[in-house]
């Protein structure tokens, strides 16, 4: 497997760091919309629908930003390709 370059490096990083923030907003927003439930005296517990609409955004963008050089690799798909077809042999012509 080809190591990364420079630039995909720094590509890689600015995508870990915005999934960071968008973390950290989720959890600081999330927070808040909890506290608003609680001082307002409870009942039907809202908060909920939110924090799961937004919580699946949140885990895309985690499996987009940590998992996807893996899941969407071309790279690794030929290697499982080659592999499943018996290695280099059975591909030379």
């Amino acid at each position: 497997m080809q190591k990364p370059t420079d630039a995909q490096l720094r590509e890689m990083a600015r995508k870990r760091v915005e999934f960071k923030s968008h973390l950290i907003v989720y959890c600081v927003i999330i927070g808040l919309l909890w506290l608003i439930w609680y001082v307002t005296g409870g009942g039907y517990i809202w908060p909920i629908w939110p924090m799961a609409g937004w919580g699946i955004a949140v885990i895309f963008h985690y499996i987009f930003d940590y998992r996807s050089y893996r899941f969407l690799s071309e790279e690794a798909e030929y290697n499982n390709l080659k592999k499943q077809m018996g290695g280099d042999e059975s591909l030379a012509q």
